[in-house]
């Protein structure tokens, strides 16, 4: 009955209601990432050639040996004259020249070449970044990028985004990992995984917490998830975003987005509903706000989808009217977001 009373509040409170973020904006976090991005912006010798990269080789003074090429599948190059297949796939520009260079002079062909090679087009080093951004992408790197400047290519953070950054990298990847700079860095050998969180990555102004990001990682921002605050206890039940830059959102968090309590709130009558996994439906979780209030009972963490109820003197008939009305009005909840 309880879960049919939250909706019917939600629906029918006379103001829409708006999740909030605590702490910065996505707007401010997104303009301190193009910041930090150009200022640590990493800026490698030379990058590795890979399959799929378009190459522009010149032979200086032949220009029937100089040309554009492709990287096959097997990381091979066809060159005029040279009868085999060439290994390019894990070369630098620079390692390919000086490779040409002995090639043609192995093969008399010219005795004393000068090469050049530089990469037109790179699609060998790929970097997906996914999840709660502005603008999802497979993004190219060329050599080693930092983790901002990926996040910077995506437009930044959207709204809704949780408190930490996914780096996930092949296990048959062979670049060197980043370590633990604290304990809100971790990487897991296993599964090659390491979660840096946004605070440290934005605020900290420690450079271990900006890695380099290498083709073939994928770079996850998890969405946030929503609690939601209702009943007529509340000033302004509605849901909220479930993160708040690495603090943990709580009862009295969720009691402070939600304006506060209204003066016939029943505070020690409230309850949280709770998906079980286990039986399919929602445990009730009773939760005395008095106590909590006055430091005699420990604040409770919420989750993501949790539904924190607090009636006012009224509920109990609310919750009879507001179980049969909710049946004709339909279930549908409507999530807003503002800065």
């Amino acid at each position: 009955m309880l879960v049919w009373l939250a909706v019917f509040v939600f629906l029918c409170c006379g103001q829409t209601s708006f999740a909030q973020k605590p702490g910065q904006t996505a707007q401010q976090a997104n303009a301190k990432i193009q910041e930090l991005a150009a200022f640590a912006k990493v800026h490698p010798p030379d990058t590795m050639i890979g399959s799929g990269d378009l190459l522009h080789i010149d032979v200086f003074d032949i220009p029937e040996f100089s040309r554009d090429v492709r990287v096959t599948d097997m990381g091979n190059i066809s060159f005029p004259l040279i009868p085999r297949p060439i290994p390019v796939a894990g070369l630098t520009p620079y390692e390919l020249q000086s490779k040409l260079e002995q090639l043609l002079i192995e093969n008399g062909l010219v005795s004393h070449p000068h090469v050049s090679v530089f990469v037109r087009e790179q699609y060998s080093q790929p970097v997906s970044v996914v999840g709660a951004v502005a603008h999802p992408l497979v993004y190219q790197v060329m050599g080693p990028s930092t983790l901002l400047e990926v996040l910077a290519a995506a437009g930044g953070i959207s709204d809704d985004a949780g408190s930490i950054v996914i780096v996930t990298r092949p296990a048959h990847d062979d670049v060197p990992r980043e370590k633990s700079a604290s304990a809100s860095t971790q990487a897991d050998p296993d599964d090659q995984k390491i979660t840096i969180r946004l605070q440290d990555l934005l605020e900290s102004g420690n450079s271990a917490y900006n890695i380099a990001v290498y083709g073939g990682d994928t770079v996850t921002v998890p969405h946030a998830g929503i609690v939601y605050v209702l009943g007529f206890g509340v000033a302004q039940p509605g849901g909220y975003v479930l993160q708040g830059h690495g603090e943990q959102v709580t009862v009295l968090r969720a009691i402070a987005l939600a304006h506060g309590l209204t003066s016939f709130a029943k505070e020690n009558s409230a309850v949280i509903l709770r998906n079980n996994p286990v039986t399919g439906r929602k445990d009730e979780i009773p939760v005395r706000l008095k106590q909590i209030e006055k430091h005699t009972s420990e604040d409770v963490p919420l989750k993501s989808n949790d539904i924190l109820y607090v009636p006012d003197s009224s509920g109990k008939k609310a919750l009879a009217r507001g179980a049969q009305a909710a049946l004709g009005i339909g279930t549908g909840v409507a999530i807003y977001r503002t800065p």
